[in-house]
């Protein structure tokens, strides 16, 4: 899911096993990796606390925020934005004047940390918590780096059903943003409610509406929210990925696609656009379109939770390209050694290997 403050998060399972497909055609040694894409485009399960591991054990997370050249902005204390991307938890916080940030006592999981300041504008970059992750002394450690003026300044303007919205609204919105810092779902919600009903229009609270009846797994209510947030703000660029994503839940491909490749045309620059329509390409059986964006959101985020990784896989896999599909799946390893599926895929990879003498 994309959150109203830019920042993306995902949710519900989908395995690519549930996926009809004709066999490839190379024999009983042909294999399907039969994993969900850790987070495929806003529907997955995704890199979770590692097997074994404690998950009630806190990390801490230190960064800067980071101009193009590596040094930090003059005289700009940036906000910085930390959203769980499978579960309804976020924090922020203010870094200093030397772009340094904190954030203590954070769980296990995925993460997406967001950086805004009304200068330069915004940065996201997943970010994956766990002990594979960390140091010996519970620590992760990412900067956040601004890389293109175009990036930048995305989302600064505000729009004007934004600025119609009464302060009284704005209020419940925050309410139920430190609510939710507290893991209280239910409290942030009513204020949410409240927030619409004092501003009808108020695109963000209804954004925020549909995101945790996503992560709820109450896909119908979701896509409730993200068309009413779309129907107050046709342009407002969160709803439409979200709503994308929920249709793609909810195996209405055919509907996903065109929302998708909205979504994507909107923000070429946003990994999670990207890994959601090379997703639906997938499942609609075009698998050189699916290729081209999962590429791409690869590159713009190679540790992006949605793990494009595990769907390029896949891809080899079909067209019998086994050191291709390896090396994808090694790469998702490396980037999430702490995910649930950590140990299937290496048992999928130990199965390869001695395939690769008949790969063409």
């Amino acid at each position: 899911m994309n959150h109203s403050d830019g920042t993306p998060s995902l949710a519900p399972d989908r395995s690519l096993a549930g996926r009809k497909r004709k066999a490839s055609g190379w024999g009983k040694r042909s294999l399907r990796l039969g994993i969900p894409g850790c987070l495929l485009l806003a529907l997955a399960s995704p890199a979770a606390p590692a097997e074994g591991a404690s998950k009630d054990r806190e990390y801490r997370i230190e960064g800067r925020v980071l101009r193009s050249d590596q040094q930090p902005f003059s005289r700009i204390y940036a906000q910085v934005f930390l959203r769980a991307a499978t579960v309804p938890y976020e924090r922020h916080t203010l870094a200093g004047i030397d772009g340094r940030f904190t954030f203590k006592k954070v769980p296990p999981g995925p993460y997406i940390l967001a950086s805004y300041n009304r200068r330069a504008g915004e940065v996201t970059r997943s970010v994956v918590v766990g002990p594979g992750s960390a140091d010996s002394k519970g620590k992760v450690r990412i900067d956040l780096v601004y890389q293109s003026s175009a990036q930048a300044r995305r989302n600064v303007t505000v729009s004007a059903v934004e600025l119609s919205v009464p302060d009284r609204a704005r209020k419940e919105l925050k309410k139920a943003k430190e609510l939710l810092a507290r893991r209280d779902v239910k409290g942030a919600t009513g204020h949410l409610r409240k927030a619409v009903e004092l501003a009808p229009q108020f695109t963000a609270a209804w954004n925020e509406l549909g995101t945790l009846s996503y992560l709820d797994k109450q896909l119908p209510q979701a896509e409730k929210y993200f068309r009413e947030a779309l129907k107050q703000e046709p342009d407002s660029y969160p709803p439409l990925v979200n709503l994308a994503g929920t249709l793609y839940a909810m195996n209405r491909m055919e509907e996903a696609l065109p929302l998708n490749q909205a979504a994507v045309k909107a923000r070429p620059d946003d990994p999670l656009a990207q890994s959601q329509l090379g997703s639906t390409y997938y499942f609609l059986g075009q698998e050189e379109r699916a290729e081209v964006h999962l590429q791409r959101a690869k590159g713009l985020d190679p540790d992006h939770f949605t793990c494009p990784q595990l769907l390029l896989a896949e891809i080899h896999i079909h067209r019998k390209q086994v050191p291709a599909a390896i090396a994808e799946m090694e790469d998702f390893l490396r980037r999430h050694p702490d995910s649930d599926w950590a140990p299937k895929v290496r048992r999928v990879i130990e199965t390869l290997r001695p395939m690769m003498s008949l790969a063409p």
